[in-house]
């Protein structure tokens, strides 16, 4: 079989379906890969710096021979780890997408392997840099997009969560990135990827969006740019920065309730250490509050004076966002139900104006009582 060489486009589509092995050197690997792919190096990172530098300083002929020094005995093993991937595969069909940095050598050696072998290979013309261009450019696509915004602890992802079982398209940002969007936003998670990693699944993430929801609009949860250690595409925060806020109103009592269940679990020495990061902005006197109030272990004292403090926060960037100044924020509306039975008709619909309808709802916002909630926020009609 002749190994097929596929541009970035089919790359996409034939990645959902067969395993992509990414054969740059490990710490290229660790940086940023395409999600899902498995690392079979053909060269470490310091078999790659030799091989280089003799390109460099002798000639493409004796690089060539120094690197078939370090892949004759890697061979077998690279077929045995094919193998294992295959065996771990429901279609087991011997089929896989191979890739370097740039489609050249490296990849050509393993496609060569594999199709030699009896495997069915595909290898991307332009490589890894050929997919990054991809990534790049899915963040300037002119899809429409709506913020679900309002304070911390209105319970935007449950929103987000429950427009997505209602069928619409979303993204969720903190999800992807591994962090929950604050000083606070690492504890208890695990060590977040590189910003080109969160770009890599973001942009694969708006890719399906737009062949599963071609005409609907992508619901985003409100964010600074920064989420932890990663930012947000500059072409993408330009767009969310422009588009309507649909504002989840919860009363302060309620999120704060929300935000004691939520966040008091966790580590108190992290939950400390995270305050004082804030502290320029915060200042002395209410951060030093805050921490004697947490190592007293009344929560809801400390995380009042954490919550004002992001209150204020986001109520400047929600000044500042154009489509306020231009359009306004349309608002929501909680109702507190008795009987979620009697009183809840999912497929009930409320119209408020011509452009806006009343569709989404959860209980899990109020953690603290067993009243049930509606939470309703608005969105425009397709």
């Amino acid at each position: 079989m002749a190994v097929t060489k596929i541009a970035v486009e089919e790359f996409i589509k034939i990645s959902k379906l067969y395993p992509v092995i990414d054969v740059r050197s490990e710490s290229e690997f660790k940086h940023a890969h395409v999600p899902g792919a498995y690392n079979l190096s053909l060269f470490n990172d310091e078999e790659r710096k030799i091989v280089g530098t003799i390109y460099k300083q002798q000639s493409r002929e004796q690089a060539i021979k120094k690197g078939l020094e370090y892949f004759g005995p890697k061979m077998k093993e690279m077929i045995l780890f094919a193998e294992r991937i295959n065996r771990t595969l429901e279609s087991g069909n011997k089929t896989f997408v191979v890739h370097c940095w740039r489609g050249g050598m490296r990849s050509a050696a393993v496609a060569w392997l594999l199709d030699m072998y009896g495997f069915k290979v595909y290898t991307l013309v332009g490589g890894y840099k050929a997919f990054r261009n991809w990534v790049l450019v899915q963040f300037t696509k002119p899809k429409k997009i709506n913020i679900v915004g309002g304070y911390t602890g209105s319970g935007k992802t449950i929103i987000l969560q429950e427009l997505e079982r209602k069928g619409e398209a979303i993204i969720d940002l903190e999800g992807i990135a591994g962090h929950r969007g604050s000083a606070f936003g690492r504890i208890g998670l695990p060590e977040q990827t590189s910003v080109e990693m969160f770009e890599n699944k973001l942009a694969l993430e708006i890719s399906k969006i737009e062949i599963t929801y071609p005409d609907k609009s992508i619901w985003i949860e409100d964010e600074s740019q920064r989420i932890g250690a990663v930012s947000i595409p500059h072409a993408l925060w330009e767009k969310m920065r422009k588009s309507m806020v649909y504002f989840i109103d919860i009363p302060f009592e309620k999120r704060l309730s929300y935000i004691v269940e939520t966040y008091g679990k966790l580590n108190q020495n992290e939950l400390a250490e995270a305050t004082l990061r804030i502290q320029k902005k915060l200042g002395g006197l209410e951060t030093k509050t805050a921490i004697d109030y947490l190592k007293n272990n009344d929560l809801e004292s400390c995380f009042e004076i954490l919550l004002k403090y992001y209150d204020k926060l986001y109520l400047k960037s929600l000044k500042s966002r154009e489509i306020t100044k231009n359009e306004g924020i349309e608002k929501s509306i909680e109702t507190e139900l008795g009987d979620r039975d009697n009183q809840i008709k999912e497929d009930q619909e409320k119209s408020y104006s011509d452009n806006y309808k009343m569709v989404i709802y959860s209980d899990r916002v109020d953690p603290n009582t067993n009243s049930q909630k509606l939470l309703t926020a608005f969105y425009g009609r397709n």
